[in-house]
């Protein structure tokens, strides 16, 4: 463990004085860098350092029969894209906390012929919807509504965007790709400790909800226990619907009738017509390079791909592996790459099918970073300002899974329901979650502040607009073909999280599964604070890189980080699925 050998000796350069309270501060500074050297020791080992390896394909994603469900359609001569269809499906019946069909999400794919493209099924602004609708007469947003409600839901966009990547890239049948959600709704999973603590932390929101207490209740309105089988037969007919119909079997027919009707009679907005008009596009992927490596990744309304690629510009102005992982001049360095490009993200991105004038090549190239480059002191962090832009709000409950099959080609694919559980509610006979993701527009138009409440115009409400997010699935490549598919959910975090993943593998030679159980940080311009995961640091670095000038705050786990590897090499698929995420797995043949 080379990396955390050079971390738990940077203590050293600090003896500077004979003075025994010194002496006593390093001793039992020491003492705790140990300590943190352990507990990260027993991250790793509980999370399992080394990968999959495997001969035909790999499926790594939050739900470990997700990813089964996803192997055997590789299994059966499925490729990447027709995986991913599958898992994702899989996804909506068994991790419903971030799994769906009432979301949205994005999708990067990489042929090993070279050929890179994405799926943008971002959700829209129902037709109703209005700048200033969660307003109140105070300028203020009114109970939450832009979170909570009917009025919070978004047109979901992830059968769609499902449905278009496989008419263009699929290889077996559709009806074939949704069968096995239809199966596991029907016939009822097990209930999991991830599944019984989400019931339960959400008990109040199916009180309130009646077609939700329907779904997540027994039948005498009690909540399920461990070890329960859970069946979901409201969602199986509409699982139904979409296999023998298609994209209409959602947004057409009974299921559109079905939702359009519960919005009517509980207040929301979504109307038959929104559902009709919903398309998911095909965009070209944003590209970039870092250190001859090639990054291809989602563009706006994915703020992803192009803060991904500023901050990867700026960074590979430093020597960062000389550095020492997570050492506390490494630190600096990332945090003032987040600041900058976070920054930019907010003055300038959002729905490009609304803001024409997006820079996006000078975002994204190498002359910005070098400017940006040029304001970063070397030993003193920066100061955000108000005056400045920040990040809007994003719930972190999203989940992000990657596929590599037997011809080396790449899937990485994230979606949401926005919040864990999105709006808790359930559309009345359908048997999904809607989402909530109105709430990642600017709610509060021209108004910006040290909080991070953000009023940017390029994100502000629109009939028909698609929410800014920051969803980054990435694939990186190498001579044109694809090297590795990676992405975390984590809301605000996600960018970083990804940005620290790829420069585990390209910097600091970590495998993929070292890559993603990292311990990370995360800054995001405003509010001026970095957050850190509670383990895994050493405790001098953090002390060194406070004494630098920036404001640190412990959290919780940052992001489950999904990746898949092709080692050239040895000719074998890598898998990493991150420990954080307590179902997940990375299954392979």
């Amino acid at each position: 463990m080379p990396d955390r050998d050079r971390l738990s000796f940077s203590f050293i350069d600090k003896r500077n004085t004979g003075d025994i309270v010194m002496k006593m501060r390093l001793l039992t500074r020491t003492l705790a860098i140990v300590l943190s050297l352990l507990m990260s020791v027993s991250l790793y080992a509980e999370g399992g350092r080394t990968p999959l390896r495997a001969k035909n394909g790999i499926v790594a994603s939050a739900s470990r029969t997700a990813s089964e469900v996803g192997v055997d359609v590789l299994k059966k001569g499925g490729n990447a894209i027709d995986a991913a269809v599958a898992t994702a499906f899989a996804m909506a019946v068994t991790w419903p906390t971030a799994g769906n069909i009432g979301g949205g999400g994005f999708m990067v794919y990489h042929g090993s012929d070279g050929h890179a493209t994405t799926f943008d099924f971002r959700e829209k602004a129902p037709l109703a919807a209005t700048e200033r609708m969660y307003l109140g007469l105070d300028g203020l947003v009114v109970d939450n509504s832009n979170h909570r409600s009917l009025l919070s839901v978004g047109v979901p966009g992830t059968v769609a965007g499902l449905y278009k990547a496989h008419q263009e890239l699929g290889k077996l049948p559709w009806a074939d790709l949704v069968a096995p959600a239809i199966a596991l709704a029907r016939d009822g999973i097990p209930i999991t400790w991830e599944l019984y603590s989400g019931f339960r932390s959400n008990q109040s929101f199916w009180d309130q909800y009646p077609s939700s207490a329907t779904v997540f209740l027994k039948a005498d309105g009690s909540p399920y226990e461990l070890g329960d089988t859970w069946k979901q037969p409201d969602l199986a007919a509409t699982l139904e619907l979409i296999q023998k119909q298609g994209r209409d079997g959602f947004y057409k027919g009974k299921n559109a009738k079905m939702l359009a009707d519960f919005m009517r009679a509980n207040g929301g907005i979504i109307t038959e017509e929104d559902l009709e008009k919903y398309e998911a596009i095909e965009r070209a992927p944003v590209r970039g390079t870092y250190r001859g490596y090639e990054i291809v990744s989602m563009p706006p309304p994915s703020s992803g791909g192009v803060v991904l690629i500023e901050m990867l510009n700026i960074l590979e102005g430093y020597d960062v592996a000389s550095m020492g992982h997570n050492s506390a001049q490494y630190l600096h360095l990332l945090t003032e790459s987040m600041r900058r490009g976070y920054a930019d993200r907010a003055e300038y991105l959002g729905d490009p099918d609304f803001n024409e004038s997006m820079p996006l090549d000078r975002l994204m190239s190498k002359e910005h970073a070098a400017s940006l480059r040029s304001t970063i002191d070397m030993n003193k962090a920066s100061i955000s300002d108000e005056k400045e832009f920040a990040h809007i709000y994003e719930s972190e409950e999203t989940t992000h899974f990657s596929v590599v099959d037997k011809d080396g080609n790449m899937v990485s694919l994230t979606y949401t329901l926005e919040n864990g559980y999105g709006s808790r509610i359930v559309a009345e006979g359908a048997g999904y979650l809607l989402n909530n993701e109105m709430g990642d527009f600017n709610a509060v138009p021209g108004v910006t502040n040290r909080n991070g409440q953000i009023g940017t115009a390029p994100n502000l409400i629109e009939p028909q607009k698609r929410m800014l997010s920051s969803m980054s699935p990435t694939i990186v490549a190498q001579d044109g073909k694809p090297l590795f598919a990676i992405g975390s959910p984590g809301g605000r975090t996600i960018i970083n999280t990804t940005l620290q993943a790829i420069m585990n593998v390209i910097d600091f030679d970590m495998n993929i599964a070292e890559a993603v159980e990292a311990p990370r940080i995360h800054h995001q311009w405003l509010p001026d604070v970095t957050s850190f995961e509670g383990s895994g640091f050493s405790v001098d670095s953090l002390d060194l890189y406070e004494d630098m000038g920036h404001e640190l705050r412990a959290r919780g786990e940052q992001g489950t980080a999904m990746g898949v590897y092709y080692d050239r090499d040895s000719g074998l698929f890598l898998g990493g699925s991150d420990s954080r995420a307590g179902d997940g797995a990375a299954i392979g043949y």
